[in-house]
């Protein structure tokens, strides 16, 4: 434990570096513009991207509205959301799934939950489920494992209010925020399942009808990050292995076992 969180620490403050790009809108506030989804689901409502499922109308799969405008790689991403109903989140450096259906994403995903422990948590969409939750520090080695290097009480949110939602991508070092306090902190050694680079979107959920509501989302870039080798970032002795969940669904905790 102690000869790695000297490198994390490190590795935050490069994140949290000097402003390399201009802070940029990815809404205008009044239409859709720039970004593509099913038009059944999702309006501007009073200056606010809106996305909406029904009872009488559910989902065949989870849908996105998707920003159109360009990728995200190395970056810095921030919003204010809320949402009620089931579940929603932001997916970044992610893949169009057309084989699934029009407006499926796969990738990875900053989850909007009302459970405490899976708000702002780190989510991989139709890959790998739950990569970290709320509280924690996690390490992913090249056999994709997950390990817990750190963990902490949830940061806890309404989600039903708005909320500041932050999103910091640098190589394979990612972090989430919650109104300004770390939800979680990722290295991500898996590279036959990580994203490096690719879309941006908001996911509508399917199941019980929800609204999720997102404003204010702006973006910067940042210059390219070192991707951390497993030689720079090693997974600690004392670190606690997650069991995977089964079918590695949303709200599954693995248990945790001390690595050998």
């Amino acid at each position: 434990m102690q000869r790695m969180l000297p490198q994390i620490a490190i590795a935050v403050t490069m994140l949290a570096g000097p402003a390399w790009a201009q802070e940029r809108n990815l809404f205008n506030g009044k239409d859709l513009s720039g970004w593509e989804g099913n038009p059944e689901s999702w309006s501007v409502v009073d200056g606010c991207i809106t996305g909406v499922t029904k009872d009488d109308a559910p989902l065949p799969y989870n849908q996105f509205l998707i920003w159109r405008a360009g990728t995200v790689k190395n970056f810095e991403l921030r919003a204010k959301v809320r949402q009620s109903g089931n579940n929603s989140g932001i997916q970044y450096r992610s893949k169009e799934l057309k084989d699934v259906g029009p407006w499926s994403i796969g990738g990875y995903q900053c989850d909007i939950h009302p459970q405490a422990a899976n708000n702002a948590m780190l989510y991989d969409e139709r890959e790998r489920g739950i990569v970290a939750q709320n509280g924690q520090t996690v390490i992913v080695d090249g056999e994709g494992a997950k390990w817990i290097v750190k963990e902490s009480e949830p940061v806890k949110a309404d989600v039903a209010e708005w909320n500041d939602y932050a999103i910091i991508a640098r190589g394979n070092h990612l972090i989430h925020k919650l109104n300004g306090q770390v939800t979680v902190d990722i290295i991500d050694h898996q590279d036959s399942q990580r994203e490096l680079e690719g879309l941006l979107a908001i996911q509508i959920h399917r199941g019980p009808a929800m609204r999720v509501q997102i404003k204010d989302i702006m973006l910067r870039e940042l210059p390219d990050g070192e991707v951390l080798s497993p030689e720079k970032a090693p997974v600690p002795p004392d670190a606690k292995k997650v069991a995977a969940p089964a079918g590695g669904r949303k709200g599954k905790k693995g248990a945790n076992e001390s690595k050998k």
